[in-house]
């Protein structure tokens, strides 16, 4: 082959960048919807749900919710200047902003379905910002939110979707992606909706399809904020009774566990005597907010979105002991994850 036949040939763009066709491009991103869609719609349901609010203000925390998964999706995908890693990701809800939510919320979490209301809600709705009112800054709360999306498990899922694609991960390309997380909450906290993080059952279904194209992604969170202003479709998945809920939660949660000791399995228990000290421990704080409920009902009132968060608590204990009983020791995670912040 000639240098000439080379040079002429058009360059394959990456898979990452690659846009399939129209309808194929519709079917794959109602398929990360599908697969998300679920998670997406417990959060409001379970704060909501506990803080007693009425059917029609639940659905407009669903629309709210949906709306901002879809366009903080587009922003991590499609990438908008220094926001967005550039990767399949679909967002969602963080499960771990749950617990301090509620306690925050209620600070001083049976029936059938009913679609009473459905005739008086409109076909289509806009989500209005600060619907609520406007917001109350509380630094304890902040502090504590800081703290869970902090502790999220973002980075991990990128560098394990960098690894799917094919793609060798920057610095700069992990920075804006944990940038877009914050972003995302930032326009969750203006859309009356909750933080926003990456989602990791959709990176499994790209390790599944084997489908790599970013350009999937950007159309589900089309998708999604299409969904977010139909409000009649929300208020029938408000009215969802509580031990529907309750049934998907156990199948949701659990998949979080398991999630959890699957992260566990990397890291050395056999080997390291101090590790098994340390989730131990943690585990056993984590404990506390469930089995122990009156345990710190001495403490300031205000430390409650901390001191009732078994998540919390565990991670708290968790990075204390890890950095007190392992100090400088190398660990397989931070050899994992030193070449990508390297480059």
């Amino acid at each position: 082959m000639s240098d000439h036949t080379r040079t002429s040939r058009p360059l394959e763009l990456d898979p990452v960048d690659q846009c399939p066709p129209g309808g194929r491009l519709f079917t794959l991103a109602l398929q990360h919807v599908l697969v998300m869609y679920a998670g997406a719609i417990a959060v409001p349901l379970i704060v909501g749900g506990a803080l007693g609010l009425p059917k029609d203000q639940i659905a407009f925390l669903i629309n709210a919710d949906l709306l901002c998964c879809g366009l903080v999706t587009i922003i991590q995908a499609l990438g908008v200047g220094r926001f967005g890693i550039r990767l399949p990701i679909m967002m969602g809800v963080t499960f771990a902003a749950v617990g301090p939510m509620v306690a925050m919320a209620t600070n001083p979490a049976l029936g059938k379905v009913s679609f009473d209301g459905l005739a008086d809600v409109p076909w289509v709705s806009v989500v209005t910002p600060l619907h609520f009112g406007m917001p109350i800054f509380d630094p304890i709360s902040i502090a504590t939110m800081c703290l869970v999306m902090v502790m999220v498990e973002s980075l991990g899922m990128f560098l394990a979707l960098g690894e799917l694609t094919g793609r060798q991960l920057t610095r700069d390309d992990l920075t804006r992606g944990l940038r877009t997380d914050g972003l995302g909450t930032l326009i969750g906290g203006f859309l009356n909706t909750f933080p926003h993080t990456s989602f990791s059952q959709n990176v499994g279904l790209v390790g599944v399809t084997g489908v790599k194209s970013r350009w999937v992604c950007v159309a589900g969170g089309a998708i999604l904020m299409a969904f977010g202003l139909f409000p009649k479709m929300a208020l029938i998945i408000a009215s969802v009774p509580q031990y529907v809920l309750g049934g998907a939660g156990l199948v949701m949660f659990g998949m979080v566990a398991a999630t959890g000791i699957k992260i566990l399995l990397a890291a050395d228990l056999r080997n390291n005597r101090f590790n098994l000290y340390i989730v131990a421990l943690s585990m056993g704080a984590g404990m506390i907010p469930m089995v122990a409920p009156k345990f710190f009902q001495q403490m300031p009132h205000a430390l409650e979105p901390l001191l009732h968060s078994g998540i919390l608590l565990s991670a708290i204990t968790a990075v204390t002991l890890n950095l007190f009983l392992n100090g400088g020791r190398r660990s397989a995670t931070a050899d994992a994850i030193e070449p990508a912040l390297a480059h």
